[in-house]
């Protein structure tokens, strides 16, 4: 059996899902579990798709970045799967560790990404210090407190603070912290 696993970083990357759902179903994956969390929280729905395959089966992913934030979570991505005995089918890169050329080719490709990764952030590191030092860099906006008055209606509109948050794109802390200061 087939089974795929979609997820994207947070809740406004609806078409990402979708386009993933839309690649998963056309390569004929039959169950699918997805969702929309970061990749260095705790991924459920990932967890509930490695518990859910069986032998000879294999869990199906459009890209490996939607998959494993490192190559040592990779690894043990695939050793869990592979003591199993399921395969993992990377769509976007015709891989599937079913084949030896496949677990080579994941390895090798999986040290890449995870050096691009670290490359990026380490380019980030530095601008950020950069713009710091000319005083240019603020940092991000508050997102919940420019949702503050939104936010305060829907609470005066009865809703709960989850609703909230889930409308708003908000964590639930946010939702409590801005209701805190209106007290």
């Amino acid at each position: 059996m087939l089974v795929g696993y979609g997820r994207t970083s947070t809740v406004t990357q609806e078409a990402g899902l979708e386009a993933q759902e839309r690649d998963l179903k056309a390569a004929g994956v039959e169950k699918l579990f997805t969702e929309q969390v970061s990749s260095v929280a705790d991924r459920a729905q990932l967890e509930a798709a490695m518990d859910f395959c069986r032998a000879r089966d294999a869990l199906v992913v459009t890209r490996l970045d939607r998959l494993a934030r490192s190559i040592r979570d990779l690894c043990s991505i695939v050793d869990r799967l592979e003591a199993k005995g399921v395969s993992l089918r990377i769509l976007g890169m015709g891989l599937d560790t079913a084949t030896a050329n496949g677990r080579l080719m994941l390895n090798v490709l999986g040290s890449v990404a995870q050096f691009e990764r670290e490359v990026m952030l380490e380019r980030q590191r530095e601008g950020i210090a950069k713009a710091k030092s000319e005083g240019k860099f603020k940092g991000r906006a508050p997102t919940a407190r420019r949702k503050a008055d939104e936010v305060k209606a829907m609470a005066q509109a009865g809703m709960t603070r989850l609703e909230i948050a889930g409308r708003l794109g908000i964590s639930e802390r946010s939702v409590y912290r801005v209701l805190g200061q209106s007290l």
